[in-house]
């Protein structure tokens, strides 16, 4: 597989290269964040997804525990309750951050988990012990789904177990065993999913819309428009391109600390998230689009209010912009209203400018704005003063005071 430093970015998935990095973020300091990548096959959805893999920040555990125990907030049944003197007698270990997928072909058991048949048919001493499944064991990771409109088709005890992963933040998950007291877990998991909407089923929001609903926001991948960009694709992946890769042992090296950088940024951009707030007007501005334009779902309103803080900083801002709001519109709305509410909301942006759409939404018994509330950020449609004509720059006391005489 190509290294994900290498993957060829072009304008059609930029935003799919850009929501993996924020989702990896936010992971990595516990809050999960769900993306699903929508388009036409063949255009690299999973490519992107899965080679993500090898940029994910190591995360420390309890020593050996499989449901990736927080050393400083172990929540499994084997470890939530021990006193601290003993959490560290058994000691920590530093491991990948966790990236699972679920398939088409896995059961209940596989998934939320089952009892552990090596445990019970131990000759010496058998026991009966859950086994947890893959969510379970991608807590603080990362759960990957392919074709996820399928898997909402045919495996509704599956999506049910999705629901309530992705209900909260974190999420839990309750296994169950005959004979076996049941066991409910938090887990934090960011879910990835990747699907084809033009294909059988359908869309997801048509087949399972609670399920829609759960992904923090939807990214539609394009495809790719420039020569040069597809010449590159059709080398990279041409069979004595490989060959040659595969013999080239150091490429493996050169790989590694291709994508080490973005080990590295993940991490410093994760402490940067956890001291970055959202500007109050920002997060009045968000609410004032949920309520003119009567939107369901809360959650939408919480991924953009994430989504901009995440992108401010992958971007290199030192403060989230109204820009970084007006970003996280259609990726976070797009399966959550109907097409033409949410091209009305894209054209009020473009059109108005930020300031004047912000203002808009302004009871017409406040119109008052107090100085210190419009942020310079907002001042981005004015004109050059070189391009301003003297009738706009000057204003005689005729026209200031037109009605006297």
């Amino acid at each position: 597989m190509i290294p994900f430093y290498k993957l060829e970015r072009y304008e059609g998935n930029e935003d799919l290269f850009e929501l993996v990095l924020m989702s990896i973020v936010s992971s990595y300091v516990g809050e999960p964040m769900h993306v699903h990548a929508e388009g036409l096959r063949g255009t690299g959805k999973t490519t992107i997804m899965r080679a993500a893999k090898g940029i994910l920040p190591q995360i420390e555990r309890i020593k050996g525990c499989i449901y990736n125990c927080d050393p400083n907030n172990p929540h499994c049944p084997q470890h939530r309750d021990l006193p601290r003197e003993e959490l560290e007698k058994i000691g920590r270990e530093m491991i990948p951050m966790p990236f699972l997928e679920i398939s088409h072909s896995a059961k209940v058991g596989t998934v939320a988990g089952s009892i552990d048949l090596t445990k019970l048919t131990d000759a010496d001493n058998p026991e009966a012990r859950l086994l947890p499944g893959l969510i379970p064991q991608a807590h603080r990771g990362i759960i990957f789904i392919d074709e996820i409109n399928r898997l909402a088709d045919t495996s509704p005890e599956i999506t049910d177990i999705m629901l309530d992963v992705m209900g909260n933040k974190p999420g839990h998950i309750q296994i169950e065993e005959a004979g076996l007291p049941v066991v409910d877990i938090p887990v934090s998991v960011s879910v990835w999913a990747a699907s084809n909407p033009d294909e059988e089923p359908g869309a997801l929001e048509e087949i399972r819309r609670q399920l829609s609903d759960r992904f923090d926001v939807v990214c539609f991948m394009g495809r790719p428009d420039s020569v040069d960009v597809l010449s590159q694709i059709l080398k990279e992946n041409s069979y004595s391109f490989k060959l040659q890769r595969a013999k080239q042992n150091a490429n493996l090296e050169v790989d590694d600390l291709g994508n080490d950088k973005y080990r590295l940024d993940i991490i410093k951009w994760a402490r940067m998230y956890e001291q970055t707030e959202l500007p109050d007007f920002l997060r009045n501005y968000i609410a004032r689009l949920y309520i003119k334009h009567n939107l369901e779902s809360i959650r939408a309103i919480e991924a953009m209010q994430q989504g901009a803080v995440l992108h401010s900083i992958i971007r290199g801002r030192d403060k989230v912009l109204i820009n970084d709001v007006t970003h996280m519109i259609p990726l976070v709305l797009k399966h959550r209203v109907d097409g033409d509410t949410l091209v009305k909301m894209i054209n009020e942006v473009d059109v108005k400018g930020a300031r004047d759409g912000i203002l808009s939404f302004k009871s017409k018994k406040n119109t008052k704005k107090k100085e210190d509330d419009i942020d310079s950020n907002y001042f981005q449609t004015g004109k050059p003063l070189r391009d301003m004509k003297r009738g706009e720059l000057v204003n005689t006391e005729k026209t200031l005071t037109p009605n006297e005489g």
